[in-house]
């Protein structure tokens, strides 16, 4: 027997055996991370109103879900008042601190009839549009399994920035081009209202927007509107 047959069977088991930290880490947009100070007692808030229940529609995002509580407010008491709606967004979110957020407790023991995700744009600086995708996919999981009798409204990332140019515009459409194949038609359902705040040039109003980002009370108006007849019918109202 020559050399090589004699050291084979070692050669074998010395390439079976796995390599320390050989496994991909899990990038930031889908590990869950919590967040401290004024972030955690609203997430707190959130778990104490959802064990009061009666919880038949949540909103989940960032600044721009939370935004409901400000130049929203009115808004949201005309369309969803009646609607036993709850705002679980926080400003300054990101996939990571919603992930996190729904495992500890913010749809603990609730079976909404629907939920309305829109988060993403605060990824769109350190995350690749696949990665943003992950993070939103991980959150649309979470909710089929921890209530999956809930219908999910699926938003876009929602337009940013001055033009069609802006950087994280595209990384945010790049994003929702990917995730827009979670539509299932039966309990995610994708819906793009960008365009609505755009001008026929791509051009973004400040009058809707008036930092190029969040929302004035006529582009929460535009947000309800163009989402009503959706979410009427996965509510199961009566028209």
């Amino acid at each position: 027997m020559n050399c090589f047959h004699r050291l084979l069977p070692f050669v074998m088991f010395v390439t079976l055996i796995p390599v320390a930290g050989s496994a991909a880490e899990p990038h930031s947009a889908v590990k869950p991370e919590p967040r401290a100070g004024n972030w955690m007692k609203r997430h707190e808030s959130f778990n104490a109103r959802v064990a009061m229940g009666n919880v038949d529609l949540v909103f989940i995002g960032d600044s721009i879900t939370q935004g409901w509580e400000g130049g929203g407010k009115g808004v949201w008491a005309k369309f969803y008042g009646k609607r036993n709606a709850v705002n679980l967004g926080i400003g300054g979110d990101r996939t990571q601190h919603v992930i996190w957020r729904l495992d500890n407790g913010n749809v603990e023991n609730i079976a909404p009839k629907a939920a309305v995700i829109m988060i993403g744009t605060n990824n769109s600086g350190t995350n690749t549009s696949e990665e943003i995708a992950d993070g939103v996919t991980a959150i649309v999981k979470q909710l089929q399994d921890k209530t999956p009798k809930t219908q999910i409204l699926l938003l876009a990332v929602f337009p940013r920035g001055a033009d069609k140019t802006d950087a994280k515009r595209l990384v945010n459409e790049g994003a929702n081009a990917i995730f827009a194949k979670l539509d299932d038609g039966k309990n995610v359902h994708y819906l793009d209202i960008g365009n609505r705040f755009l001008e026929k040039d791509g051009t973004l109003s400040r009058e809707i927007m008036p930092d190029l980002l969040h929302l004035s009370e006529k582009g929460y108006t535009i947000w309800a509107e163009s989402i009503d007849e959706k979410l009427s019918g996965l509510l199961g109202e009566e028209k």
